[in-house]
C-alpha cells in the first residue's frame, strides 16, 4: 500500500507543479499581450505623426516656392494648375 501512496503523492506533486507552471505562463502571456497592445498603439501614433509631419513638410515646401525659391518650382506650378482645374470644375458644376 505504501508504494501506491508514494506514486499518488508523486503524481499530485507533479500535477501541482504543472498547474503552477501553467499559471505562471498565463501571467507571462497576459503581460506580453499587454506589451504588444501598447507597442501597437505607439506604432499607430508614430504613423499618424509621420503623416502629419509629411503634410507639414509639403505645405512648407509649397510656401517656400511661393516666396520665390527656385527649388521645387515645377511642383508648385503643377499644384497651382491642379487647383485651378479643380476650381474650374466646381464653377462648371455650379453653373449647371
Amino acid at each position: 500500500m505504501s508504494n501506491i501512496e508514494e506514486i499518488v503523492d508523486a503524481l499530485e506533486n507533479k500535477i501541482s507543479k504543472v498547474l503552477h507552471k501553467q499559471e505562471v505562463l498565463k501571467q507571462a502571456n497576459l503581460k506580453l499581450e499587454q506589451e504588444l497592445q501598447s507597442t501597437q498603439k505607439l506604432l499607430q501614433d508614430q504613423k499618424q505623426d509621420l503623416v502629419s509631419w509629411q503634410e507639414k513638410y509639403e505645405a512648407l515646401k509649397f510656401a517656400n516656392t511661393m516666396l520665390g525659391s527656385d527649388n521645387n518650382k515645377r511642383e508648385t506650378k503643377l499644384k497651382i494648375n491642379a487647383l485651378i482645374r479643380e476650381i474650374d470644375h466646381c464653377i462648371a458644376q455650379l453653373s449647371e
